[in-house]
């Protein structure tokens, strides 16, 4: 193991000053002051050589301030209670002055920028529900009526659920929609209305609404207005006039204000299907709109 060199040597005192012990080799409270012996200006501290610690010589932050001398006997005694910040000194300890600047600047930023964001914008003063309200059974206010002039059949057993906190009123219906004679439902009918009471949906439901053909492959995308703030449709037809087969799925999405809501249908047809003859998707889209905007203005207060 290598033996640290020695530290610098320190400057003698003047003659009759007594002498006085220093944890640090240098710079420490006893160096003599500026301008050097005899005149001469004072010497630069050496380098620390190869094994010294780079911790042995503490920097200091601004110009030398005397301080109350440290106990002789007491090689750990300590300058002051706290380090003395003043301007940066001519040479060295520039980049140690500039990251406190620097981290002082940024802390009263901060400090600004929250304090604009409490004052600003007070919790809650932007929520716009519209003067929807979220009914504990959804199915009871939701008009389907333009379904029903092609599935006849009333649903004897919808289901329904809700959700109620302080963040969020949400509650939803399915209906099983049934042609004449048929035991089966031939298709199925979602609604959705969602009350958010403490954050703005609209960035969110945009970037989902707007762009689903880019998440969910093969599915158009419509825009649609006079319904809310923004309305979207969303489709997906695989049916055709010369198959018995395939799929068909539309969804209007529509916000208005704080307020969300849609309205789904779906229908699967197969050669066991008892539907031969399924609505097209242009029926279903205007049905879809008709049925909506019954439905939220029954919602409404």
């Amino acid at each position: 193991m290598s033996t640290p060199s020695q530290p610098p040597q320190q400057p003698e005192p003047p003659s009759g000053a007594p002498a006085q012990s220093s944890a640090y080799p240098y710079p420490n409270p006893q160096s003599p002051a500026p301008g050097g012996p005899l005149g001469f200006p004072p010497a630069a501290p050496a380098a620390p050589s190869a094994g010294a610690s780079v911790y042995a010589q503490p920097t200091l932050v601004g110009p030398l301030v005397p301080q109350p001398q440290p106990q002789s006997g007491n090689p750990y005694a300590q300058p002051g209670p706290y380090p003395v910040v003043g301007p940066p000194p001519p040479t060295g300890g520039g980049g140690a002055w500039r990251a406190v600047l620097w981290a002082v600047v940024g802390a009263v930023a901060a400090s600004a920028a929250w304090a604009a964001g409490v004052f600003l914008v007070p919790a809650g003063s932007d929520v716009d529900l519209r003067g929807y309200s979220a009914p504990v059974n959804l199915c009871n206010s939701t008009d389907y009526s333009s379904f029903q002039s092609e599935y006849a059949a009333n649903d004897s057993t919808p289901t329904h659920n809700s959700l109620g906190d302080d963040a969020l009123d949400e509650v939803l219906c399915n209906l099983s929609l049934k042609k004449t004679g048929s035991s089966y439902a031939d298709a199925y009918l979602y609604v959705q209305l969602d009350l958010h009471k403490k954050t703005d949906p609209g960035p969110e439901f945009t970037a989902t609404w707007k762009n689903y053909s880019e998440s969910h492959s093969g599915y158009d995308v419509e825009a649609v207005t006079g319904i809310g703030d923004e309305a979207y449709l969303v489709s997906d037809d695989t049916t055709s006039a010369s198959s018995s087969s395939g799929s068909l799925y539309a969804t209007l999405a529509v916000r208005d204000g704080w307020a969300t809501y849609t309205m789904s249908y779906s229908a699967y047809y197969s050669s066991y299907s008892n539907d031969k003859d399924p609505p097209t998707l242009a029926e279903v889209s205007g049905w879809l709109k008709t049925d909506s905007r019954a439905t939220l203005a029954e919602l409404k207060d």
